[in-house]
């Protein structure tokens, strides 16, 4: 089966499967986050979780080919992106990977996500702490949830802070990468046995004076 639309002034066709997620049309939190995103020129561009490849083969029309790079834990969804892309006449690396364990390059601008919804966050954990240092600074991680709560203070842990749009029952959520280092694991954790170990030292050390 095919689905054939145009986004942001793009005609696009993909070939889907029954055994891939929103085989009969485009997902609309998928076409929820894209509304929200801007795609530039000097943008190197990571899509995770694919699936049969609208996001990345979008980008890779409008930025080029050798800007973007596409990934799925799914075979079945690898080769369709791969047929997908070909369709649409573009040429990009489209490979399997669990999360971002198989992506090496860490200069990307713009990570984009639609993902699976999960009962055990332990997933999106690692996506999201792996995405952080994939980012070149000022680099953006846009996903598109159904689950407000836990990705919204995951993603304001690692990246400090968060932008959130509801867009027809679905929430967009930004972030920018503004440090080298993410605020979670740059904080100094103090017990609170150290921070009394401090204490009563800090007062020893005023009644010497």
């Amino acid at each position: 089966m095919a689905v054939d639309i145009n986004i942001k002034g793009v005609a696009l066709s993909f070939e889907t499967s029954e055994k891939l997620f929103s085989p009969n049309q485009i997902d609309q939190g998928t076409l929820a986050m894209l509304s929200t995103v801007e795609f530039h020129s000097e943008d190197q561009v990571l899509d995770v979780g694919c699936g049969y490849g609208v996001v990345g083969i979008l980008a890779a029309r409008l930025i080029g080919s050798d800007r973007v790079r596409m990934v799925d834990i799914d075979l079945e969804a690898v080769k369709f992106a791969r047929m997908n892309a070909e369709r649409n006449e573009v040429e990009v690396p489209i490979f399997v990977s669990d999360g971002l364990k198989e992506v090496y390059e860490d200069n990307f601008t713009l990570i984009l996500s639609n993902p699976p919804y999960h009962e055990d966050f332990s997933i999106p954990k690692g996506f999201i702490e792996d995405g952080f240092t994939k980012l070149s600074l000022g680099g953006k991680m846009v996903m598109v949830v159904k689950r407000l709560d836990w990705y919204k203070n995951k993603l304001k842990s690692i990246f400090g802070g968060v932008k959130v749009e509801e867009i027809n029952g679905y929430y967009v959520l930004s972030v920018e990468k503004r440090a080298m280092r993410s605020p979670k694991k740059g904080k100094k954790i103090v017990s609170n046995k150290h921070k009394k170990r401090q204490q009563i030292t800090s007062n020893f050390k005023k009644r010497r004076k």
